[in-house]
């Protein structure tokens, strides 16, 4: 089992110390979450809390992803970088291609992109990107981000987005792994046929069921032979109960997303109290399952 250490709802100044704990306490990578805007008016519903509203207030600060993961690799060494997950489609294919190549070339190869298609309608009206069709751009999107990540001349014609021959650079040395987030059945098939899944916070039996109707979908497509395929989940349960993660880790999960920082956080903890938080996650926890 692989842990990574989610810097969501960090207050920005905390983020590059948990992401120096997290690089010097053994987990595996970090995760940042995105969003572009936060409406006055909201009328989607969220679909992770039984009211359907937000758990966070429309002040809390959102960084760019990308330039987090930039100065989050700045300052450590070893941890790899994704996102839980990524909003690609309210923005344009060439714009996140550009990103998240130099992210990885700067981090020296330790980015993944988690993309998912959000659920914010507000927040694709503003940005003038079509909510309706998200999902199938995204696909379009992952085609077209695989093809410029080579570094080599593409051109792309299909439904959504039309392009003559073009290149960017620089790329990263190696491909860039792709995991898609959602719990849809669209969404459970788009991550089938990418790099790993970017599932959300779930209680232990529902995690199971997930992970399973993931690999349901796995074996309908025939990539159940990947072993490099990532499975990532945020544990709604007792953080420290170390049979609880080996069982999750049977039925298929990789990795778990987790913020021992939390706390301590909210009770407006320094740097140094968030710093010790992480180390004693990583030594109960991450440590003698790793």
């Amino acid at each position: 089992m692989r842990f990574w250490c989610s810097v969501s709802f960090l207050d920005p100044p905390d983020m590059l110390g948990v992401a120096r704990a997290a690089d010097d306490y053994g987990f595996d990578g970090v995760m940042i979450a995105d969003h572009l805007v936060f409406p006055e008016k909201l009328t989607s519903p969220y679909p992770y809390s039984d009211n359907g509203a937000p758990f966070w207030e429309a002040q809390r600060p959102w960084l760019d992803p990308w330039v987090a993961i930039g100065a989050m690799a700045a300052v450590t060494s070893r941890v790899r970088f994704s996102n839980n997950i990524y909003i690609a489609p309210a923005r344009h294919p060439l714009v996140i291609a550009k990103a998240v190549s130099s992210a990885a070339v700067l981090s020296g190869g330790r980015v993944a992109l988690g993309a998912g298609v959000g659920w914010m309608r507000e927040e694709f009206d503003a940005a003038d990107q079509d909510f309706s069709t998200r999902g199938r751009r995204l696909d379009e999107m992952i085609e077209i981000l695989r093809a410029l990540w080579t570094g080599e001349m593409v051109e792309y014609h299909g439904t959504y987005y039309d392009f003559d021959r073009l290149s960017i650079s620089p790329v990263a040395e190696r491909p860039i792994p792709v995991y898609c987030g959602g719990d849809s059945d669209a969404a459970l098939r788009r991550a089938a046929r990418v790099d790993g899944w970017v599932g959300s916070l779930y209680d232990p039996e529902y995690a199971v069921e997930r992970v399973a109707a993931l690999n349901a979908v796995r074996a309908e497509q025939g990539t159940t032979d990947r072993h490099d395929y990532e499975v990532f989940i945020a544990l709604d349960g007792p953080a420290d109960d170390l049979d609880l993660y080996r069982r999750l880790e049977d039925a298929g999960v990789t990795s778990i997303m987790c913020t021992p920082w939390w706390k301590v956080a909210n009770a407006g903890g320094s740097h140094a109290e968030l710093r010790s938080s992480i180390e004693r996650f990583a030594e109960r926890v991450v440590h003698p399952l790793t």
